[in-house]
């Protein structure tokens, strides 16, 4: 069975998570963060899966709900479950402790496998090759990892292996990192998801509860108590074959964590040639289907530039492009462009309307967003603030959903 952490306050991803949990901010044009990790498992034919919740949980368990609904005729489940506080009077205190609090539901499955992944990251992987690889291995624990270069490893727990991949070591964001065997300039970071084997998984959260000092954190606690006495493997999710992936987006993975990371993932998609590509039949990217109609664009008065037009852009269903433009932006279902109107390197979220004569740039705009005409948005960082919206450091604004702009 697979157990998702879906918990975590996103507070980097404020104001985007105002109102939600990370794992259920939207992304892409159509989909919430959660879609990727869910449409990994049941594409790879693991279908029992539990959601751990907790906080701003309403907006996830509505989606969860309405969109991943399996056929529990053949016990087959996608199933939010919240902090319920069964092991006394406390919220989770760290992933390992949600599992904790949560073990009830592995005893009652009864699974020879566990697996406990995130539910915050963008990436696709056939998550039976990594199961493969752990019962290949005898192990007891097996941890996802991808190469990252130096700049990167301190940022990171950085997993130490030797020739059979075998972890000899972790160490959370490391000064000097150890290198991956025969690879001087690239470590091994952990991605946060691991299969176990179930009582060396029952084992680890029940004897780290019993520790009062204990962050109660998989990465930080329970890998580097286990290392030395169980069998722990790292999975090199570069070997990962997912069907019908083009080379280039072969490896692909990204915290979208922070603001900068999540609009520097979601330009990624606009790209002519994308590194991640959402167009793989083979590999959907399952979310909820609407009844919008197509998108539409309109006029095309060219003299005075009255035209509908996208351009490297991602347009949802139900959209309309009526007389404005936009450029490398993505929209989300229901957006509307009025005349004049020019949007680019932008993320447009679901009822979003720009009014006629908007200049907008370098922006994420959540949903029901009303822009009055003749606004402009990313031009004047200092104007920006002034009106209360967020500005990241690198000029990314962000308007948080319902905003009333008057001005």
């Amino acid at each position: 069975m697979a157990m998702i952490l879906a918990g975590g306050k996103g507070e980097r991803l404020y104001p985007l998570t105002k109102d939600r949990a990370k794992s259920a901010v939207p992304y892409g044009g159509r989909y919430r963060i959660i879609d990727f990790v869910l449409s990994n498992f049941v594409n790879s034919g693991l279908f029992k899966v539990k959601i751990l919740t907790q906080f701003k949980s309403e907006s996830l368990n509505q989606h969860l709900n309405r969109v991943w609904r399996l056929a529990a005729i053949v016990d087959q489940y996608v199933e939010s479950v919240p902090a319920q506080m069964r092991t006394g009077t406390d919220w989770f205190k760290g992933s390992a402790d949600a599992v904790y609090q949560n073990i009830n539901l592995i005893l009652d499955e009864n699974p020879d496998y566990t697996c406990v992944f995130g539910g915050d990251h963008i990436y696709k992987m056939e998550i039976s090759q990594m199961l493969a690889f752990h019962i290949q291995k005898k192990a007891d624990v097996t941890i996802a990892v991808r190469p990252v270069p130096c700049e990167e490893a301190q940022s990171f727990g950085i997993i130490e292996v030797d020739g059979d991949m075998r972890v000899r070591g972790f160490r959370e964001k490391p000064s000097d990192p150890k290198p991956m065997p025969g690879e001087p300039n690239k470590f091994l970071a952990s991605m946060g998801n691991y299969i176990f084997t179930t009582p060396i998984l029952m084992e680890a959260v029940t004897a780290d509860a019993l520790i009062a000092s204990s962050g109660h954190d998989f990465g930080k606690n329970i890998i580097p108590s286990i290392v030395t006495k169980a069998r722990v493997f790292a999975y090199d999710f570069l070997s990962n074959k997912v069907p019908g992936e083009p080379e280039v987006s072969q490896g692909y993975w990204r915290d979208v964590g922070s603001i900068d990371s999540y609009f520097k993932s979601s330009m990624d998609l606009v790209a002519v040639t994308p590194v991640f590509n959402l167009y793989n039949e083979e590999w959907p990217i399952r979310t909820v289907s609407s009844h919008l109609p197509p998108a539409k664009f309109v006029f095309a008065d060219e003299k005075p530039r009255r035209m509908g037009m996208a351009l490297d852009s991602l347009v949802a269903e139900g959209c309309i492009l009526s007389g404005g433009g936009i450029n490398r932006c993505i929209l989300f279902p229901r957006v509307r462009i009025n005349s004049y109107a020019f949007v680019q390197d932008s993320i447009l979220m679901h009822g979003v309307n720009v009014g006629r004569h908007c200049r907008i740039q370098r922006a994420i705009i959540d949903k029901s967003v009303n822009i009055p005409a003749k606004t402009e948005i990313g031009y004047d960082m200092d104007n920006d603030r002034k009106r209360g919206f967020t500005v990241t450091e690198s000029g990314i604004v962000v308007i948080p959903k319902g905003t009333e702009i008057t001005s």
